[in-house]
């Protein structure tokens, strides 16, 4: 039976004229700013303005433009390898391309018989999945593609995805062992995308589900009576949002002279929040506060217990669906 697989995610600028419409795009969702439309587009198009500058800047150190659509066809590619020919992956990014129009043409011209829907952000929220699943569903009704289809969720517990951070997690304690003060106290940082406290008073169930993948992931790796906290980046304008920040455990890192681990929990792929926010301003941060050592752990990306998880997860959602 040919099932169609649409890995969502949140997509980035290929290109440095495409950050703007890239801003634009992300900040006129009214997921993130959750006002009317005839205030949030207005303003949306202010916010992308005045952020252009600073996240151009950010995408130069990228050659240009974010590496996440290559990552994600990559997983695509992986994820095909592991179900089988008569199942193929589909990208759909909100906020650039492939838009979700294009996923939805793209799928409806291949005529499958089923249909799952895989956000690669392994913890829910209303901001990202929910954006990303309702904005799929508008656009199949527009097009009129009438195919049973099945939403995987989220899974912050799912074996395969802390598997896999687990042995991401021990090749970077083993690679840097024998780099300077590596024989100091040592405290794993586990970090996640922020998200404003108004969004989670309101119901949000991300940081419940961020501390279940914290949980599993400390259970899985600590051997040793380690010391670790859930930490929160990527904050952005002056509402108070979800903490302690990075920033924040760093400091206290400093205070407390143990070198902290770095580990991406809600992240799946290399993108800017991991190759530069945390691989150069934090990393600079943990230099100039005086942190014994900083190490980062790479995201899952195509790790093997990774992807099988997700075939797991495709291969149940799909044998759900009637």
């Amino acid at each position: 039976m040919r099932t169609a697989i649409v890995l969502m995610n949140l997509g980035g600028p290929d290109r440095l004229s495409a950050v703007r419409p890239f801003l634009y795009n992300l900040f006129a969702d009214p997921a993130i700013i959750r006002l009317p439309a005839w205030l949030r587009l207005p303003l949306a198009q202010v916010v992308a303005w005045r952020r252009a500058e600073t996240a151009r800047e950010i995408y130069a150190q990228l050659d240009g433009g974010s590496p996440l659509l290559v990552n994600t066809e990559a997983q695509a590619q992986a994820l095909e390898q592991a179900l089988g020919p008569s199942w193929r992956c589909f990208i759909a990014m909100r906020y650039w391309h492939p838009l979700t129009p294009e996923a939805v043409a793209a799928v409806k011209a291949w005529q499958p018989e089923k249909i799952v829907l895989l956000p690669l952000y392994p913890q829910y929220s209303t901001t990202t999945t929910a954006s990303s699943l309702a904005t799929w569903h508008r656009e199949v009704g527009r097009q009129d593609l009438r195919v049973v289809t099945t939403e995987i969720r989220s899974y912050p517990q799912a074996p395969g995805f802390i598997a896999a951070q687990a042995t991401l997690i021990s090749a970077t304690l083993a690679r840097e062992a024998g780099q300077a003060g590596a024989d100091c106290p040592m405290r794993f940082l586990f970090s996640a995308h922020g998200l404003p406290l108004k969004i989670v008073e309101a119901g949000d169930p991300y940081p419940t589900e961020i501390q279940q993948t914290a949980d599993a992931l400390a259970a899985a790796v600590m051997s040793r009576s380690f010391d670790w906290v859930v930490c929160y980046q990527s904050r952005v304008g002056p509402l108070a949002w979800l903490g302690p920040s990075v920033d924040q455990e760093l400091r206290r890192a400093a205070r407390d002279r143990v070198g902290v681990v770095v580990v991406p929990v809600s992240f799946v792929s290399e993108h800017s929040e991991t190759l530069v926010e945390l691989d150069r301003d934090y990393r600079r941060l943990a230099e100039r506060y005086g942190v014994p050592f900083y190490w980062r752990v790479p995201t899952v990306g195509t790790e093997p217990a990774f992807i099988e998880a997700l075939a797991g997860l495709v291969r149940a959602a799909a044998g759900s669906a009637t």
